[in-house]
């Protein structure tokens, strides 16, 4: 673990926590250059539409579950037609058919965890690897588990520097940035999913609500 780097964070956590979403981005950006990456999961593209107007050459990565909706795919797509910045789709070591041979067919229901780790985590992971610090979208207003998400914070695991720009903005803050940027939104957002991941296991709901609906999974361990 990088100590120095680690008590840098989060001194800059305490430092830019309060201010605007640009400078805690811009902050990220102007310390680790190309060595931040930003993960994105195409739900809206607020934060590729920030990253566009500070630099152009640090990449968004998109982890290509091989269960998303058609929607998210086309937004993805969208985000890489509209913006210059370099968009990385991280997929899983096993295709979806692959999976079904290893584990047999509807891991998603079987063994969620083990799911989200093999298409979503661990591809992630290894997309992330070169990199020494990277950023969400992550929101404290999206579930009462991310009520105390820090903006730039430390993550132990993967031992790096964590940097969540929007973590203290609100459904509306959102909405008004879309609205003052003209920023692609995923179709989804306005068809009743406040929340957008695999279709398997997403439903229409409100905040997360509809994220593994009936099950008491909440995150898929990304974050």
């Amino acid at each position: 673990m990088d100590a120095a780097l680690k008590a840098r964070a989060l001194r800059a956590g305490e430092e830019l926590e309060g201010a605007p979403a640009e400078e805690i981005l811009g902050w990220a950006v102007e310390e680790f250059g190309t060595g931040l990456a930003v993960a994105a999961s195409m739900a809206e593209a607020v934060l590729a539409d920030m990253l566009s107007r500070i630099r152009s050459d640090v990449p968004v990565i998109f982890v290509d579950t091989g269960y998303h909706f058609a929607e998210t795919i086309g937004t993805r797509d969208a985000v890489a037609q509209t913006y210059s910045l370099p968009i990385i789709s991280a997929s899983p070591q096993l295709t979806v058919a692959g999976q079904d041979a290893v584990h047999g067919p509807r891991l998603y229901e079987s063994d969620p965890d083990l799911c989200c780790r093999m298409r979503k985590v661990v591809p992630l992971d290894r997309a992330l690897a070169p990199y020494r610090a990277w950023a969400a979208g992550s929101r404290r207003a999206e579930s009462a588990g991310r009520r105390d998400l820090p903006v730039i914070g430390w993550d132990q695991r993967r031992g790096k520097v964590k940097v969540l720009p929007l973590a203290a903005w609100t459904d509306e803050d959102v909405n008004r940035y879309v609205q003052e940027h003209n920023v692609i939104v995923n179709p989804l957002l306005s068809d009743g999913y406040d929340s957008v991941g695999c279709w398997p296991c997403t439903r229409r709901g409100t905040g997360r609500d509809g994220r593994w609906a009936g099950t008491s999974k909440t995150e898929c361990g990304i974050h």
